[in-house]
């Protein structure tokens, strides 16, 4: 049994090292916003689904309230919005593990849309980045009705 064991360690590292981030030629890094940003549109391109914008009033804007939120006005001037708040992510040299918070429309059953989103989240960064992704963990903050 525990020959068994040592042979699957051999071969997850001989996987690991014919990664295509990693050649003879040289190697491919891949920075955590690059993986937030797929991620982040990935969650957009499931329908009904979006990340969760904290705009400190505890539950989503009001609707048809396009005022900015402190928060944005500074990331506005500091320029840190790049579209991808609720979506963050730990890249490792061949793995990435992703955390979302996002909001869900109200009638949509939350298991379904998650399960679409961790679908397509874990389908886009592996084929965009050729990372492998370990996880894709969901909080859903809060839910909004859609406009009619």
């Amino acid at each position: 049994m525990g020959e068994e064991k040592k042979e699957e360690t051999v071969a997850e590292v001989g996987s690991r090292e014919r990664s295509s981030l990693q050649t003879d030629r040289g190697t491919t890094t891949i920075n955590d916003a690059v993986v937030t940003s797929i991620a982040s549109t990935a969650v957009q391109e499931v329908s009904g689904a979006e990340p969760a914008i904290d705009t400190g009033r505890g539950g989503g804007s009001i609707p048809g309230d396009n005022s900015p939120t402190m928060g944005e006005l500074f990331d506005r001037v500091t320029d840190s919005a790049r579209g991808s708040r609720g979506v963050s992510a730990e890249v490792g040299e061949t793995q990435t593990a992703i955390d979302l918070t996002v909001t869900v429309p109200y009638g949509r059953s939350i298991p379904d849309v998650t399960s679409a989103m961790r679908d397509n989240v874990l389908r886009r960064v592996e084929n965009l980045t050729g990372l492998e992704v370990t996880e894709v963990n969901i909080t859903v903050k809060d839910i909004f009705f859609p406009e009619q």
